[in-house]
C-alpha cells in the first residue's frame, strides 16, 4: 500500500503503522503515518518491499497471493486497475495471469520500482491520487486495492469514484483489515461490507486472516478480502 489522501484530510490524523499494523499490539514502536504526506512514501519505497506480504519474496507467500488473485480476477484476460500499487508486487502476479494492468500510487519512487519490476510486461503506472485515479474515460473489469481504503479521509467517496471506473458487471477487490488485538486500526469486514453495498449487486467477503502464508507469519487480528460485483448492464 502506499497511501493516497486528498490534499486536505482530517486535522488529527490518527496513529497508524502503514507497513505493519500490527507491531502496535506487539509492544513495538508506532509510526505516525502522515497521511496526505507524499514525502512519507518516498521515503518508505527503500524498504517498502521487506515486509512479505509487500515484496511477495518469499516463494511461498508469492505463490499463496497468486492463488488468492486467481480466484478474485476473471478466468479471461482484463483490465485491472491497481490502485495504491505500492512497488507492483501484485500487478506482477496479475499482469503474470494474462491480464492488462495499470497501476496508481502517489510516490513517484514506488512508481519507479513498479516499472522496472513490471518492464516488458502488459503494464503502466502513472503517479497520481488513488482516491481520485488519473484514468479519464477508461474503464476497468477490476479495480483491485490493498490495505488503502482504510487510511483515505473519505472513503465512501473513494468507492463511489471507483464503482463508477468499472464496466458494468466489473468488480471491486478491496482487501483491508483491522490490523492490531489491542488498539486495532483499520474497517471492520461488516462496515465496509455497508458502504459497498448500495453499489453492488452482490458482494461476498473472504477471511484472510486465517492463511499464515499470505502473511509470511501467523496472524491473530481482522484480515479480510472483500469482492463486490456491480450489476450488469440491463
Amino acid at each position: 500500500m502506499s497511501t493516497h489522501a486528498s490534499a486536505d484530510p482530517s486535522p488529527q490524523p490518527r496513529d497508524l503503522t502503514p507497513c505493519d499494523p500490527a507491531r502496535r499490539s506487539a509492544g513495538q514502536e508506532s509510526t505516525a503515518l502522515p497521511v496526505a504526506d507524499a514525502a512519507y512514501w518516498e521515503a518508505a519505497a527503500e524498504t517498502f518491499d521487506d515486509e512479505p506480504d509487500h515484496g511477495l519474496r518469499d516463494p511461498a507467500v508469492r505463490a499463496a497471493w497468486a492463488t488468492r488473485l486467481r480466484t478474485w480476477l476473471p478466468a479471461e484476460p482484463a483490465e485491472v486497475l491497481d490502485l495504491g500499487c505500492g512497488t507492483g508486487s501484485l500487478a506482477l502476479l496479475a499482469a503474470e495471469q494474462g491480464h492488462r494492468v495499470l497501476g496508481v500510487d502517489r510516490s513517484p519512487r514506488m512508481i519507479e520500482r513498479a516499472r522496472a519490476k513490471l518492464a516488458g510486461r502488459d503494464a503502466a503506472f502513472l503517479v497520481g491520487d488513488a482516491a481520485e485515479p488519473p484514468v479519464g474515460e477508461r474503464r476497468f473489469d477490476v479495480v483491485l486495492v490493498r490495505h488503502l481504503l482504510w487510511a483515505l479521509p473519505d472513503p465512501a467517496a473513494a468507492l463511489h469514484r471507483w464503482a463508477g471506473l468499472l464496466v458494468p458487471g466489473g468488480r471491486l477487490v478491496l482487501v483491508e483489515g483491522r490490523w492490531g488485538e489491542s488498539d486495532p486500526i483499520g474497517i471492520p469486514a461488516d462496515e465496509l461490507a455497508d458502504l459497498v453495498g448500495p453499489l453492488a449487486a452482490r458482494t461476498s467477503v473472504q477471511d484472510l486472516a486465517h492463511d499464515a502464508l499470505l502473511w509470511g507469519k501467523e496472524v491473530h487480528d481482522e484480515r479480510y478480502a472483500l469482492l463486490a460485483d456491480l450489476p450488469p448492464r440491463t
